[in-house]
């Protein structure tokens, strides 16, 4: 079977040169094994996601030489594969509702936090304290049935009792150097949220679904998402779905040594193109020969 590689950008912003190196080393690792280049859009967002930033991000894309096959996998249009994912988990009793709104589990945290350290996901934000578990069937079921907000959350401790022995393939490394094959840890994750009342999946969720439905044999991405993996063998072992090799690569960084981000207004490859820049000028200054 031929290799399948992928780049997924979210059309919340214009592209950066970290996503033109991310893209270009899919693109050519696809061309040097003879296997296959998809684009997919990960729209989920509904709020934050813009039809003038995905024809801009293709606009890009192109100018940068990549081609990919059509038609392209948008998320937005196959909610319904999520919803099926989320009911296999609900089945097993492996998922449950949380009603606390984002300020009030911040409120939890800092009251715990007042006490003892709490502990937080590699990302920096502190893990949910866990409250919602308590709730009994019948509390549960009024909140649902009066309309109340909710996240659908992984029940942690019951997931791992399915999934006791997990590691992954990484053919390039994580922020410490790890490489080979990486003990996966999704307890830093805590009962991570795969699916809100207005949106019925999640990154998490979404990316391991998606990537098992196209056939993707090689996922290659930036370090910033190395320990999400854990997260993902996870959710690939409890769905029964195969589990693509990794390849996590370095980040482009700004001036000041943080990683480029659409949301502290990195400089757009749009805006770069549009300035007379080269698509050589790009490989070049993010180091891609």
């Amino acid at each position: 079977m031929p290799s399948v590689f992928r780049f997924a950008p979210s059309p919340n912003g214009y592209l950066h040169l970290g996503h033109a190196y991310s893209a270009l080393l899919n693109f050519t690792a696809a061309r040097e094994a003879g296997g296959r280049f998809l684009l997919r859009i990960e729209d989920i967002d509904a709020a934050r996601c813009k039809p003038e930033f995905e024809h801009a991000m293709l606009e890009d894309l192109g100018w940068l030489g990549l081609e990919w096959e059509t038609p392209v996998r948008r998320q937005s249009q196959h909610l319904a594969d999520y919803r099926a994912a989320l009911q296999k988990l609900a089945a097993r009793g492996l998922i449950y509702p949380s009603f606390e709104s984002r300020t009030e589990v911040a409120r939890e945290v800092a009251e715990r936090e007042a006490l003892a350290p709490w502990p937080r996901d590699p990302d920096g934000a502190p893990l949910y304290p866990g409250a919602a578990k308590s709730l009994s069937p019948r509390e549960r079921e009024r909140l649902l049935q009066s309309g109340e907000p909710y996240a659908l959350r992984l029940d942690l401790t019951k997931a791992r009792a399915h999934a006791p022995d997990l590691d992954w393939s990484e053919q390039g490394e994580g922020p410490g150097g790890e490489t080979g094959v990486v003990p996966a840890r999704p307890e830093a994750w805590g009962d991570v949220v795969l699916a809100r009342k207005e949106t019925p999946t999640s990154y998490h969720l979404s990316v391991v679904i998606d990537d098992a439905l196209q056939g993707v044999t090689d996922v290659v991405r930036g370090q910033d998402l190395f320990w999400s993996t854990s997260v993902h063998r996870l959710l690939q072992q409890l769905l029964d779905l195969p589990a693509p090799r990794y390849r996590h690569h370095r980040l482009i960084l700004d001036s000041s040594g943080h990683k480029l981000s659409k949301s502290t207004h990195a400089t757009a490859l749009r805006t770069a193109r549009l300035s007379g820049a080269t698509p050589a000028d790009i490989r070049r200054v993010v180091g891609f020969s």
